[in-house]
C-alpha cells in the first residue's frame, strides 16, 4: 500500500534531517509521528519513528544529573482536525476549552495554571474537532515541546484577554515568539474565494484566528476596537465570553472554517444518503479524492459520478476531476 505522505509530514522530515541537536531531532520526530497518515501502508514507518523517539528519550535520560531534563509531550490527533489554543497567562484558554468540550481543565485566577497540554473534542454539527489547551506562551516560559505542538496542529486560536489593559503588548509578544520559532500564521482566505475553494494557501503559513476573551468584563469592548485597529488585516478578531456564552456558537463555525475542510456524503444508487457520518476532506478535493478515501481501487475503476449539492441540479453527472464543496452528496459508479 502506498504511503501517500502529506506535505506536512515531508516538511517535518526535512526538519529532522536538518536538525543538529537532540532536542531539535526529537521535536521533528514528534511532528513526523503526528502528521504521518495512519494506515497499513505506513505502519512500518510509524514503528521506526517511535523507535527513534524512544532511543532519543533514553539518551536524554542518561545525561549527567547536573543537566536539566526537559520533557516532551505529544497529543495524538483525533477528529476532523487539531486546533491549539495559544496565548499568554490568564487569557482564558482553559475556560473556553471547558465550555466548548467535555474536558475538565484546572481553572484558576493565578497564571500558569495549565502546565501540560489538555485535549478536548468540540462538536460542530456532525463532526468532531480536537481543541488542545496549551500552557501559556510567555518570554519567560516557553519550552521547545510547546512550540512543536503548535507546529503539528492544523490551525491555531490566538487567545487574549480583552479586559487586560496591556492586551496589545501581550499580542505583540506572542506573535513575536511564534515568528522567532518559525511558525508563520495567517488569517484564512474567505470560504467563497477562489483560493479557498481550490484548497490553496497564499504561503506555507498556518491558519489562525484571534480570540478576544472576557468580553463580559469592564473595558473589554473598548479594548476590542484597539485590538482590531492594531491588527488591521493581519488577523480576524472574534470577541467571546466563556462566562455568558456570547459568540461561542459562532466560534464553532469559525474553527471549522479555519481547518479548510469539507464534508462529503456518499450514497448508493437507488438509496438515500447517510448524512450522519460524512467523509472529511481538504477543501479543493475532487471526486477522485473521495473515491480514494472510500477504497484505493475505486480511483482506477471509477467511470463517473453523480452529485447532489448546493448550486447543482439533482444527480448531475460529473467526472473525477470535479472539485467538491461542503455538503455535497456523491454517488460513485465503478
Amino acid at each position: 500500500m502506498p504511503a501517500n505522505l502529506t506535505p506536512e509530514y515531508l516538511e517535518a522530515e526535512r526538519k529532522f534531517r536538518a536538525a543538529t541537536t537532540r532536542e531539535e531531532k526529537l521535536a521533528a520526530l514528534e511532528e513526523m509521528l503526528a502528521t504521518i497518515p495512519k494506515h497499513k501502508g505506513t505502519e512500518k514507518m510509524q514503528a521506526d519513528i517511535r523507535r527513534r523517539i524512544a532511543k532519543l528519550r533514553q539518551e536524554a535520560g542518561r545525561r549527567p544529573s547536573t543537566a536539566r531534563h526537559k520533557p516532551f509531550y505529544h497529543v495524538e490527533k483525533e477528529g476532523a482536525g487539531q486546533v491549539v489554543l495559544v496565548g499568554p497567562p490568564n487569557a482564558g484558554k482553559s475556560s473556553l476549552l471547558a465550555r466548548l468540550t467535555h474536558a475538565t481543565p484546572e481553572i484558576a485566577e493565578y497564571p500558569f495554571t495549565t502546565r501540560l497540554p489538555m485535549p478536548g473534542m468540540m462538536e460542530f454539527e456532525n463532526v468532531q474537532i480536537q481543541l488542545v489547551d496549551m500552557p501559556p506562551l510567555a518570554p519567560s516560559y516557553t519550552e521547545p515541546w510547546m512550540l512543536a505542538l503548535v507546529r503539528q496542529a492544523d490551525a491555531a486560536l490566538l487567545v487574549f484577554d480583552l479586559a487586560d489593559d496591556d492586551v496589545l503588548t501581550k499580542i505583540e509578544e506572542t506573535l513575536l515568539l511564534l515568528e522567532q520559532a518559525n511558525i508563520p500564521l495567517r488569517s484564512p482566505a474567505p470560504a467563497d474565494s477562489p483560493l479557498a475553494r481550490e484548497g490553496r494557501r497564499a504561503s506555507a503559513s498556518k491558519n489562525a484566528l484571534v480570540l478576544g476573551t472576557k468580553l463580559d468584563l469592564p473595558g473589554a469592548r473598548e479594548n476590542l476596537g484597539l485590538v482590531r485597529e492594531w491588527l488591521g488585516e493581519r488577523f480576524r478578531v472574534l470577541p467571546v465570553s466563556a462566562q455568558t456564552g456570547e459568540n461561542l456558537e459562532a466560534l464553532r463555525r469559525e474553527v471549522y472554517d479555519l481547518l479548510g475542510i469539507i464534508r462529503v456524503y456518499t450514497k448508493e444508487p437507488g438509496k438515500k444518503p447517510d448524512l450522519t457520518a460524512p467523509f472529511v476532506l481538504k477543501r479543493g478535493s475532487t471526486v477522485a479524492d473521495i473515491a480514494r478515501a472510500i477504497h484505493r481501487d475505486f480511483v482506477e475503476r471509477l467511470k463517473y459520478a453523480r452529485i447532489w449539492g448546493t448550486g447543482k441540479f439533482d444527480g448531475q453527472l460529473v467526472h473525477r476531476d470535479h472539485v467538491l464543496e461542503d455538503g455535497d452528496i456523491i454517488e460513485l459508479h465503478v
